[in-house]
């Protein structure tokens, strides 16, 4: 049997490559923006968008399906290769599928004939990510090779930027480059997965066996697309750009900080598909309750602290023309709270469990409230609105995965630390809050405040004895400890 990878660890390395995909942008695009101007970012930008609704017909719902089926099988490696090669011939076909339909468009649509070379570079990203078999690593546990391999393509292409981008008609190589950064790792993926499966034809592929669960999970992806990215559609309409523009600058941050918190759920989700496949559930429930208890002492203070301080955080990252968006951040601001839970209850147990169509119900039953409220809201709140409308589509997805789950995480939820939290809330903000009277520049205010308000928040969980902060503190020792002996 293999050895089962850390969990710890495996967090750890997700959490950096989230959080790489956000740094290397920051890093680049000041730049790449000041160079090919608005006209050729937008070129870019616009053409990513349309190659990823191509990308994501591709995929099916592969990515997610793909990672459970490999996680249940992972100590066969027959069984394993038996899997990957149906999954990967499925993605191929649909590929091609893609690609005829996108050569069409490309040739009958007026809006993209003048850039189909870019289109087709963008294009690029299609089968990349289908010979990529990403799902195929993280059902294996494989996170320290995804990061490594992840952030050393990402850092070429940080150098190539600034090689090679030099004039506005520069943005074909923009393109390329964007292309490489994100998906020339695929190409690695592909020559090493031999370490893993075999590479030849096994025979015994039962190709039908997929089809219902790969569906189920992408229309899931659609619903998910269609809700997360209905605020943006419908406020665009029904108001102005610069409304656009704040509703923006609050979900970039709050994108950042749910990354930070659903990064455990996604190391996760192989371990419980594995727990499923082996019928052992008494582990599954203690690594829900585990990650519950993370959700719960990790989402809130972010929360909390964003809600207090939005002003001060939208100045600093988006500008002082951004105070139209400090209202609307947070309104959004709980949701990172109900992300993290779903992420937990749907990822981690309704999906290795084989209830991934409660999944769907549940995000259908959020566009649904997320329309609904942003036709009330949007024509008298703005940008307000939309984030109401964020926030009641989050809960609404939350309330449903808990009634389909109540039986087995109730007793969990039960015995969540929730007076521990609320205490360390409290006082966290008490000692925090003063520093907004004193008239320091947004960036000194949130130094100080974030060392005030999240240091006493760990102070208070770890003279409160609560479990998990005990050992996330008793691990950063143990790694100084050694460092230091070292």
């Amino acid at each position: 049997m293999p050895k089962q990878k850390s969990i710890k660890k495996n967090f750890v390395m997700n959490a950096i490559l989230t959080m790489s995909q956000f740094i290397f942008p920051l890093i680049t695009f000041p730049y790449v923006s000041r160079i090919l101007l608005p006209v050729g970012t937008g070129k870019v930008s616009f053409a990513t968008s349309v190659i990823t609704y191509f990308t994501m017909f591709a995929q099916l719902g592969i990515p997610t399906y793909g990672v459970r089926r490999c996680a249940q099988v992972r100590d066969d490696k027959m069984e394993l290769t038996r899997v990957t090669h149906e999954l990967l011939f499925i993605n191929f076909i649909m590929s091609v599928v893609a690609y005829v339909i996108l050569f069409f468009t490309l040739a009958f649509v007026p809006r993209f004939q003048g850039d189909r070379t870019l289109y087709l570079i963008i294009s690029l990203n299609i089968i990349f990510t289908c010979i990529g078999i990403e799902w195929m690593y993280r059902g294996l546990e494989e996170y320290t090779y995804i990061t490594v391999r992840s952030i050393i393509f990402k850092f070429i292409a940080l150098i190539a930027m600034f090689a090679f981008i030099h004039q506005k008609s520069d943005y074909l190589i923009y393109g390329a480059i964007s292309i490489f950064a994100a998906s020339a790792s695929s190409i690695l993926n592909f020559i090493n997965a031999r370490k893993h499966i075999y590479m030849h034809p096994i025979g015994g592929y039962q190709l039908k066996r997929h089809l219902k669960p790969v569906l189920i999970f992408f229309a899931m992806s659609i619903a998910t697309t269609v809700y997360t990215n209905l605020d943006t559609v419908m406020l665009g309409f029904m108001k102005t750009d610069t409304d656009v523009g704040y509703y923006n600058a609050a979900v970039k941050i709050k994108g950042i900080l749910v990354s930070i918190v659903t990064s455990l759920g996604a190391v996760l989700l192989p371990r419980a598909s594995y727990y499923v496949e082996k019928g052992d559930l008494a582990d599954l429930r203690r690594l829900s309750s585990k990650a519950l208890d993370f959700v719960l002492i990790v989402a809130c203070p972010l929360a909390l602290y964003f809600i207090l301080f939005a002003n001060e955080g939208i100045r600093f990252l988006s500008g002082p023309a951004y105070g139209g968006a400090v209202l609307p951040m947070q309104w959004i601001q709980p949701t990172i709270i109900f992300i993290g839970l779903t992420n937990i209850l749907g990822l981690q147990i309704l999906v290795p469990l084989g209830k991934e169509k409660y999944v769907l119900y549940s995000e259908i039953a959020g566009a649904v409230t997320d329309f609904g409220i942003n036709m009330l809201l949007i024509p008298r709140l703005a940008s307000t609105g939309a984030s109401i409308g964020t926030l009641a589509a989050e809960f609404v997805v939350l309330v449903v995965q808990y009634h389909v789950l109540r039986k087995e995480v109730a007793p969990i939820f039960r015995k969540l630390p929730y007076g521990k939290v609320l205490l360390a809330l409290g006082l966290s903000a008490v000692a925090s809050l003063w520093i907004k009277r004193f008239a320091f520049h947004a960036f000194a205010v949130l130094v100080i405040s974030v060392v005030l308000f999240f240091g006493v928040y760990t102070l208070v969980l770890v003279i409160a004895k609560e479990p998990l902060m005990i050992e996330i503190v008793r691990i950063i020792k143990n790694k100084l400890h050694i460092k230091y002996e070292r």
